[in-house]
């Protein structure tokens, strides 16, 4: 599970420094991968039937329904890029360091002495993803973003509970798959209304 937990993280500091969209879906989508690899991890451990399901679920929609639909958009998108974050690719890999740092000295203090590799190593997923949300000025980035953050908190679910129940896991799937289905949608009608996908356009909306 240490491989695991280092695999997930070195996924999330590359996307701290990919200004390439395409590339920021695939990194995204091989994130999703060790996540759904982690439930059938645990589902293993656990022997629960659920927990074989959940490790499906996650396969179908975090490594099927959700890389599918940004990778689509970003087919659309051609070329477009992130090319004005908010900090520089060294100064986000910076913060994502400290905040690593954190999340392991946060987890130190709250469970001193318990084997805790995968749990920060989730609350360092949720704090890189909500940098990234912050940071990134390009739609499709901030998207790359909360699936980052909630990969996190999925994540950190398993590390706690070793599996939620199937009908609040099946929530939660759905929840992150409506909610980046119609981010999605919406990134689309933002190109086709100012020919770019940088979020900052929208404060021309503002009355």
């Amino acid at each position: 599970m240490s491989f695991l937990t280092i695999s997930l993280l070195f996924a999330a500091f590359l996307l701290t420094r990919i200004s390439s969209l395409r590339r920021a879906a695939h990194v995204l989508l091989a994130q999703s991968a060790m996540v759904a690899f982690a439930c059938l991890v645990i589902g293993l451990e656990s022997e629960s039937v659920h927990s074989y399901v959940a490790a499906f679920l996650a396969v179908v929609i975090k490594v099927g329904l959700i890389p599918f639909a940004i990778i689509r958009i970003v087919n659309r998108l051609k070329n477009e890029r992130e090319s004005r974050p908010i900090l520089s690719p060294n100064q986000t890999s910076l913060a994502a360091a400290l905040l690593l740092a954190l999340s392991y000295g946060i987890v130190d203090r709250a469970l001193p002495g318990v084997s805790r590799e995968l749990l920060s190593g989730a609350l360092g997923l949720i704090l890189i993803g909500i940098l990234l949300m912050i940071t990134r000025r390009q739609a499709i980035m901030q998207i790359v973003g909360l699936a980052t953050m909630e990969n996190g908190i999925y994540l950190l679910g398993l590390s706690l509970t070793k599996g939620f129940p199937l009908v609040i896991e099946m929530g939660v799937f759905l929840d992150i798959l409506i909610a980046v289905i119609i981010l999605v949608i919406l990134t689309g009608r933002l190109k086709l209304s100012f020919q770019t996908t940088d979020t900052t356009v929208l404060r021309k909306l503002r009355g």
